[in-house]
């Protein structure tokens, strides 16, 4: 893999360069429909007739809010979305989900090169902070979505267009500061066009906050650089961006006990006793540095045909340490410790550190061709992926404990390569009606061997996959009308803890969705509205049921029969010349059939198992609506942001005594943009959060077990800030 990567590099940079090897033109040569920077992501993303729900959400409306949240809190308006933050601010941790589907199942990219982590699935937030400041649009794709590169899109499909170049010189600082001592610096700048050929342009972020949640700290720094060449119908771009975080660990919410006692900050993690007193460890902390690289080369091949290529690279490197009050010497591989008295002693308290040190590189490619009458895509991906996995123990509280410092208990590596190839065209049938084809294959080799701390010992697992997903759909516009359907199908892999807490009996089987949608809207001058109606079947979807593997972990277990059901509604309608009102809501069933809850017995020591039926799936609610009212007039705007979520059970089981309560929060903006003659402009804005101070949760887990004949659980709820403040000062030059 190293060895083609290394020879498709020096050609394609080559090759690109002599393209453009001509005169200076006297202006940028441009496809009729599509910019250069434009055609890395067409690719992969829906455009005009693509038959799938989707929203875009463009530069101005991510900036509006851009105080240092993160993505998740940007595009919390769009439909069937919900979020969460561990901090409480949307600051540091933080996630979403869409059509209640989990992160790990939603596809990231951005550019086309995908962003989700090769073994988790998941993409980490934290680890791209302020990236806002350096995108174009993000396109949010609901559904089996259109053909991408990377982990399955198994729900839901999120792409981000970082900035083009700049033409003009431009520089750019902002700060934000406000509650929980959140403060946000923003520089950027661009050289523009140099020489007609060359452009130049950089972004550096700084975050810091303390968090809601007690101790919930966090520290991030950002970086973006682009520099491009630009030829005749030709584009070669380096791009790098990457970040630097430190958090405060608050992973582990705060108990319904304690949250109902009025306590909504608690923080337990850290938490050890010294005799009889109460203490944190301070260095309860998630450490990590992650560089993104990116080469692209485009090419312009006459009126109708485009190509590009990224190669791309991706470091990442940390650690989260913790402090373990009564491990076992056991479970780290340590002996049993001899006091003087010559007792056995089975437990100290320790701290650890468990790290991961990976690598992911490879290519993205894609061949486009585009008339009146078809759009024609033909792409795919060749990425590895090689991650290390160790843990390592740097401090006993028993003397002696430790046979070295920074003694190592376990290691492994997951290397998985994941190889795709689609063709989709999307083709005008008649004057108004377009059919749409979109045929990807993809495969997946998987492994992970060594020593695991969970898995123990000599851990083994060598996998492959071969998915075929198909999509189809017809697209009918008239007029300010639009109607379309579509039939698509997704396959997905089991991400590594599915394998590493199970035994090797219990080793989980690949998921399968059947996508069904429809959606009609209607567009005039003032008012749109739209309808979409969706029913996604899924065939072994993995799902907690509360049983345990043979090594003692929570396992994900297949489920033959599981759906998602819904209709989306959006609406906006242009009130005045200065005032305007958008909306949607998504009404939605989300079930497991035949469903069977395992729940631990501490008086048998063994699991008592439950048929439940048709059951709900967790973090799944039934109502999702979002209301926005936007005001501007001349250099003012204001904004109203309002979102209601229904009820969220934490597990499959649907009962009340295990879920998240509805929530309706309420954000409001203001800004106010002038001109002096010293800059180009000055913004002022300011966001107050959650105006009317609501009590919420957005994310909670829960340990359900019988004692005595009782039903008993320990949980944690990730609640959220109360009303809370930000203000931002911006200067243009």
């Amino acid at each position: 893999m190293k060895s083609v990567l290394l020879f498709l590099f020096p050609l394609s940079l080559s090759a690109m360069v002599a393209y453009g090897s001509e005169q200076a033109a006297d202006t940028l040569k441009i496809s009729r429909d599509v910019s250069l920077d434009e055609v890395v992501v067409t690719a992969t993303k829906a455009v005009e007739g693509t038959p799938v729900a989707y929203t875009d959400i463009p530069k101005a409306e991510l900036s509006a809010r851009n105080d240092g949240q993160g993505i998740p809190s940007l595009i919390s308006s769009s439909p069937s979305v919900i979020i969460t933050s561990d901090a409480g601010t949307g600051i540091g941790y933080s996630g979403f989900r869409i059509r209640g589907t989990d992160a790990n199942r939603i596809n990231i990219t951005v550019n086309g090169v995908p962003v989700n982590d090769s073994e988790s699935h998941g993409v980490f937030w934290v680890n791209m902070p302020d990236i806002a400041s350096s995108v174009e649009n993000v396109q949010v794709q609901r559904g089996a979505g259109t053909s991408t590169n990377g982990a399955a899109a198994f729900g839901a499909t999120v792409a981000l267009q970082t900035e083009a170049s700049g033409m003009s010189p431009s520089a750019e600082y902002s700060v934000s500061a406000g509650s929980f001592g959140t403060v946000k610096h923003t520089v950027k700048g661009s050289t523009g066009l140099l020489h007609e050929r060359f452009t130049l342009d950089a972004r550096y972020s700084d975050i810091s906050s303390d968090g809601f949640i007690d101790r919930a700290w966090a520290k991030m720094s950002s970086w973006y650089a682009s520099a491009s060449w630009y030829g005749d119908n030709a584009l070669l771009r380096f791009r790098t961006f990457g970040s630097s975080e430190r958090t405060y660990q608050a992973w582990s919410g705060v108990s319904s006990e304690k949250m109902n006692g009025g306590d909504r900050t608690y923080n337990p993690c850290g938490e050890y006793m010294d005799g009889d007193e109460v203490k944190f460890y301070d260095n309860q902390t998630d450490n990590y540095v992650q560089r993104h690289y990116h080469l692209t080369g485009v090419r312009k091949i006459g009126d109708h045909w485009d190509m590009n290529l990224t190669l791309h690279y991706t470091h990442g490197e940390g650690y989260y340490e913790d402090y373990k009050a009564g491990a076992k010497y056991s479970a780290y591989k340590l002996p049993a410790y001899i006091n003087p008295e010559g007792d056995e002693e089975s437990r100290t308290d320790l701290v650890r550190r468990k790290w991961l040190d990976n690598d992911f590189y490879g290519g993205v490619y894609s061949v486009n061709y585009q008339s009146e009458a078809m759009r024609l895509t033909v792409g795919g991906a060749v990425n590895n992926y090689v991650g290390d996995h160790f843990g390592r123990v740097i401090w006993a509280k028993t003397a002696n404990a430790l046979p070295k410092p920074d003694y190592e208990y376990y290691l492994n590596t997951g290397n998985k390569s994941d190889y795709s190839i689609y063709a989709k065209v999307n083709r005008a049938l008649t004057s108004r009606l377009k059919g749409y084809l979109d045929l990807q294959y993809r495969g997946i080799d998987y492994s992970i061997r060594g020593s695991d701390d969970k898995a123990g010992d000599n851990v083994d697992i060598a996998k492959n996959w071969n998915f075929f997903n198909p999509k189809a759909g017809i697209d009918y516009r008239s007029g300010g009308h639009e109607a379309f359907a579509s039939f698509s199908m997704a396959n997905r892999e089991p991400n590594r803890d599915n394998f590493t807490e199970a035994s090797a009996n219990e080793r989980p089987e690949h998921e399968t969705l059947y996508d069904y949608e429809a959606g009609y809207s209607f567009r005039s001058s003032i008012f749109h509205a739209g309808v979409n109606i969706y029913y996604m079947d899924y065939n072994n979807q993995l799902i907690l049921s509360g049983k345990i593997s043979e090594i003692g972990e929570a396992l994900t277990t297949n489920i033959k029969d599981s759906y998602r059901t819904g209709v989306e509604l959006t609406a906006g309608v242009r009130i005045a010349p200065c005032l305007g009102w958008k909306g949607n809501l998504t009404l939605s069933a989300n079930k497991v059939k035949g469903f069977t809850e395992y729940v631990d017995n501490w008086d048998t020591g063994e699991q008592d198992a439950q048929y439940l039926g048709s059951t709900d799936i967790a973090f799944s609610p039934a109502v999702i609506a979002n209301s926005t009212f936007d005001f501007a007039w001349k250099g003012f705007t204001a904004g109203l942001l309002s979102q209601h979520v229904g009820r969220q059970y934490i597990d499959n089981t649907s009962s009340k005594d295990r879920s998240i309560a509805p929530f309706f929060v309420n954000n409001l903006r203001f800004g106010y943009t002038f001109k002096p003659a010293f800059v180009k402009e000055i913004s002022i804005d300011v966001n107050i959060n959650n105006i009317f101070d609501e009590h919420y949760a957005t994310n909670a887990w829960v340990y359900s077990y019988t004692l005595g004949g009782d039903r008993l659980k320990d949980d944690g709820y990730f609640t959220q800030a109360g009303a809370h403040a930000m203000a931002r000062l911006t200067v243009r030059f």
